[in-house]
């Protein structure tokens, strides 16, 4: 599971990454991002890559109910090609969920410590994201989830799965709609352990639910 993330990098620099050439964001740098929230989230769309907001906790087209978005938060990568709230958005509507590092928990007494995980060349990342929009009323809501797969081996110790940190170099095969399935599924793996690192403690202004 991924419940809290980091994004400090302001938002020029993300786009000077991904070739766009013009970026807008109410997003406010937080070292406590939470579900519930409106993030940036780089799509491929119209030929280019673009920066849009999302509603962090995915609202399925078809859904009835909005509150279905906060058991949404995640998508685990061994089901959604098949899982009915994420297969048709794993089909058509990917997208990458920057980050600079994102939290875990580790168990100390009736404590729970909080873990910041992150890359050990300080680089921003892209989580493997899908996005939808759902109708309300005559308003469209555009929402999304972090796809998440095993725990790799720095971080099983605290939690048995992970985000999906998509690699550089698969991004783009990551945003565009013309990769097969079993090519996408390839991408969502553990990022190897040994380029992250971790350490304890939570950023500015973080709050730690009871």
């Amino acid at each position: 599971m991924c419940g809290r993330f980091v994004l400090v990098t302001d938002l020029t620099k993300i786009a000077g990454k991904y070739g766009i050439q013009k970026a807008s964001s109410d997003f406010q740098p937080s070292w406590n991002v939470r579900p519930g929230q409106i993030v940036p989230a780089v799509i491929y769309r119209g030929g280019q890559n673009i920066i849009e907001n999302f509603l962090w906790g995915l609202i399925p087209s078809w859904a009835k109910d909005p509150a279905i978005g906060h058991k949404l938060i995640n998508a685990r990568s061994e089901t959604i090609s098949e899982k009915p709230s994420f297969r048709a958005a794993f089909a058509q509507r990917r997208c990458l969920i920057v980050a600079d590092g994102f939290y875990e928990w580790k168990q100390e007494g009736k404590k729970k410590v909080p873990l910041y995980f992150y890359l050990k060349s300080g680089d921003f990342f892209g989580l493997a994201g899908l996005y939808e929009t759902w109708m309300s009323g005559k308003k469209l809501i555009s929402t999304c989830t972090i796809v998440t797969t095993d725990a790799n081996g720095l971080i099983k110790p605290f939690h048995p799965r992970m985000p999906v940190i998509v690699p550089e170099e698969q991004e783009q095969k990551w945003l565009r709609g013309d990769a097969d399935t079993n090519a996408l599924l390839a991408v969502l793996k553990p990022y190897p352990a040994e380029k992250m690192d971790y350490k304890m403690g939570m950023g500015p202004g973080f709050v730690q639910d009871d």
